[in-house]
């Protein structure tokens, strides 16, 4: 016999039709378990590079404005996309340290008026911001 009989007399049934038995356990009596632990730890970083990423003013004229922070010091490239995603232009594609960052770039006569993405990475991070230029 088993020592851990499944009782059948009360059956569930998902909704995908499937018919589930509850599994009924038995406490085994009399018998010494012995349970031997082993743990490691593994550090995940979840946390974002990039974050507080803020792009100023919108709409814009002739100058973009920009803040953001990194974690760690790391590779950041900055580019405008049009709405088809080609690069239209980039304005930064450097190493730059941990901390706040903050950056001006002039527009003047670089962008016809309309819609454009300003798209950030820092390492391998995206961050992508619409931006309307007058």
């Amino acid at each position: 016999p088993s020592r851990f009989p499944i009782k059948n007399d009360h059956y569930s049934y998902l909704k995908n039709g499937l018919k589930v038995a509850p599994v009924v356990a038995k406490p085994v009596q009399n018998q010494q378990i012995s349970v031997v632990s082993k743990q490691n730890t593994i550090k995940v970083e979840n946390e974002k590079l990039l974050t507080d990423v803020s792009i100023f003013p919108n709409p814009m004229t002739d100058k973009l404005n920009m803040t953001y922070n990194v974690k760690r010091n790391t590779n950041v490239s900055i580019k405008i996309m049009d709405v088809l995603g080609n690069e239209v232009v980039t304005l930064m594609s450097q190493r730059v340290e941990a901390g706040e960052q903050k950056n001006s770039f002039q527009l003047s006569n670089r962008l016809s008026p309309g819609f454009y993405f300003v798209r950030v990475i820092a390492g391998t991070e995206p961050f992508i911001k619409r931006i309307s230029i007058l």
